[in-house]
């Protein structure tokens, strides 16, 4: 079926929206067309054994035996309906559709039932019923040819995309929480199972499939594919995990379709509610949400984190609370399976991400932590920076991370970087952000690029040597040093001075605050360039004004901030016998992880600043893994000469143009 089919088909459901304008607000349209398509594609996948399904229920119907297992067999589905009613038949009956519309929902199976639950149909359906527009409704779905026949698996899911979409334009939401575009789900499957072609031929190959954010469930259908594709007889088993109510609805109902079993589809929050716990997969994918807050689960993450470390999904570390992309791929990396003694089982996953999870996060930030684990346990293969413009919520530039727990020998502790921002065609039309697509010559490209990436990295004569980098793990690791220099300070009494003094707590709680006060005055304008001098002149001032000098640290600490002045030229401050770090001058390196750090220091710091050191106490360990700049070409501005040439192109233009306005 070619695109302009399943538009023409999805036009024809959303044309529903014209009957529904001035009873429902345009952001309520999707709750009445999604859930209607949905029934009526189930209803043209039974049809062919309606009449035998109905059969079989009446005779059971007084067995007092559950016929569940024959209606099963007599539908050929995983799914039935017991009625002998159809859409058609309720639309011609307009003064009993609302009725009869419920008790044909009430016949389906329990799992398909459940489906049109999480629609909140029974609303649906009295709200258009009181409006009168019910039946109408109904006769416009009775329309629709949605047999399997005319409309494959593959194209409903085209379909279900752009009815969804359009109901995310209208209500203000992003189409993209729920399903990605398809052809960037074709390069993701493709490079995730790419080198597991062999074996995905064997005979008898069964592969485990999740996807902890699966929307409409896409990427799952896509993967069904490439491996059916691969070996007619492997037997595939799809997972997955979807939040919003509406997308999990339609992605069970096309595994129901498909023969693949509903249960695998969990409602709720992988996070709070991990709907296949203990569970280990063959392959894992996703999209997350990009940037989106995990507040609402936060009680949870962090018990599980605390109480359970490493034992638990997100022991590695926490990310920014307004961005939980790093948890989803910690909760896809604990269903990794295990490797064997003999180099058997074990896992591969593909996650899309936007730039932050890349960089974002210092050393020992939640961030850097969780990229350390991931590189320093080898789980990390590839990085795929994606053009932008490419998702229909955003069009900032994607990648792709790549992870598996078991690498081929000679990618052992190395990470291949591949850059494919230029591969990319321009679309005919918009679709929200979305104004790019790859086409199928870019995917096979990108594919056979991704799999000979070591030979092209190492071969500077390739013609895409440019477009592929392979670094050791540790390349991505850095040491973040505090460099610090000493705290110099001259004395004075001043202006500022006073009232510094006034202004300090710790000296205007002293009973002798007064006495000091006006010592201080009778040396106003004095400095000292060691601390010894002022403190014996201060002294000398406070005995002669008729009080006693102070005692202890938290004074001589105070005294020393309101009569102390920073000065490059000043008297070096020593704590302990120690020079004392001025907090001001303190900065930070990032040096490379393999690399010395006092080399590093008398190399690049020290030939400007020779009085520094490093608190090794404070050094901490980052992993960042920075694409862009790894592909980074420079590009030198144009020369001044030619600036100017055309600048003075331009002033006569516009001369020229003025001239002729004025003629």
């Amino acid at each position: 079926m070619n695109s302009s089919k399943h538009t023409e088909l999805a036009n024809h459901a959303w044309s529903v929206a014209d009957l529904l304008r001035g009873d429902y607000k345009q952001s309520d349209y999707g709750k009445v067309i999604l859930p209607f398509t949905v029934l009526r594609r189930l209803e043209c996948v039974l049809e062919p054994t309606r009449e035998k399904v109905a059969e079989i229920a009446e005779q059971h119907k007084e067995s007092g035996i559950d016929p569940d297992r024959f209606l099963r067999r007599a539908s050929g589905h995983s799914f039935y309906n017991r009625s002998g009613l159809t859409l058609k038949k309720i639309a011609g009956d307009p003064k009993n559709a609302a009725q009869n519309l419920l008790v044909y929902v009430g016949a389906f199976s329990d799992n398909a039932r459940g489906v049109l639950d999480r629609f909140e149909f029974a609303q649906q359906i009295k709200r258009l019923d009181d409006a009168d527009l019910l039946y109408k409704v109904i006769g416009k779905f009775t329309d629709l040819d949605l047999r399997p026949e005319v409309v494959p698996n593959h194209n409903m899911g085209y379909i279900f995309e752009e009815l969804i979409r359009r109901f995310a334009e209208q209500s203000n939401e992003t189409a993209g929480e729920h399903f990605t575009p398809r052809e960037v789900i074709q390069l993701m499957v493709r490079l995730l199972v790419a080198p597991d072609g062999d074996a995905l031929q064997l005979p008898g190959a069964v592969r485990t499939v999740l996807d902890p954010a699966c929307g409409t469930g896409g990427m799952l259908s896509a993967m069904d594919d490439l491996i059916t594709e691969l070996n007619p007889d492997a037997t595939v088993e799809v997972y997955g995990q979807e939040l919003n109510p509406e997308s999990w609805a339609i992605c069970r109902s096309d595994l129901m379709i498909k023969g693949q079993d509903p249960e695998n589809i969990a409602f709720g929050n992988s996070f709070s509610d991990d709907g296949h716990a203990r569970k280990s997969f063959d392959y894992m994918l996703a999209n997350p949400p990009f940037g989106v807050e995990w507040k609402k689960v936060q009680d949870e993450v962090e018990h599980e984190h605390k109480a359970l470390g490493e034992a638990g999904r997100f022991g590695a570390g926490l990310p920014r609370i307004n961005d939980g992309s790093l948890l989803f791929l910690q909760h896809m990396i604990s269903k990794m399976k295990p490797v064997d003694v003999n180099g058997g089982g074990g896992s591969r996953l593909a996650i899309v991400f936007n730039g932050s999870p890349l960089f974002t996060g210092a050393a020992g930030s939640g961030e850097s932590e969780i990229r350390r684990w991931i590189l320093e346990n080898d789980w990390l293969e590839g990085i795929v920076a994606l053009p932008d413009q490419l998702f229909y919520n955003t069009g900032i530039s994607t990648y792709f991370w790549i992870l598996t727990n078991r690498k081929s020998p000679d990618q052992k502790g190395k990470v291949v970087l591949l850059d494919a921002r230029d591969q990319w065609q321009k679309m005919r039309k918009s679709l929200g952000d979305k104004r790019k697509a790859l086409g199928k010559e870019h995917i096979t490209e990108l594919v056979k690029l991704y799999g000979e990436a070591l030979t092209v990295a190492g071969d500077a004569e390739h013609p895409l040597h440019g477009k592929v980098k392979v670094f050791a793990n540790e390349d991505f690791g850095y040491q973040r040093i505090t460099v610090e220099r000493p705290l110099k300070l001259r004395f004075e009494v001043t202006e500022e001075t006073l009232t510094a003094l006034e202004a300090s707590k710790a000296i205007q709680k002293l009973p002798q605050a007064p006495v000091l006060t006006d010592a201080f005055k009778s040396l106003m304008g004095t400095s000292w360039d060691k601390k010894q001098e002022a403190w014996l002149a201060l002294k000398d001032a406070v005995v002669q004004a008729g009080g006693t000098w102070p005692t202890g640290a938290p004074f001589n600490k105070a005294l020393r901030d309101v009569v102390g002045v920073r000065d490059p030229e000043g008297e070096v401050q020593f704590v302990k016998g120690q020079p004392e770090p001025d907090a001001e001058l303190r900065d930070y390196e990032n040096v490379p992880l393999g690399e010395d750090v006092e080399e590093y220091l008398k190399r690049e710091v020290c030939p400007h600043m020779p009085d520094t050191w490093i608190d090794h106490s404070k050094t901490k360990i980052g992993y960042e893994i920075p694409v862009t700049r790894h592909f980074y070409i420079y590009q030198p501005p144009r020369p001044l000469d030619d600036i100017d040439l055309e600048l003075k192109s331009v002033e006569t233009e516009i001369q020229r143009l003025l001239g002729e306005v004025t003629k």
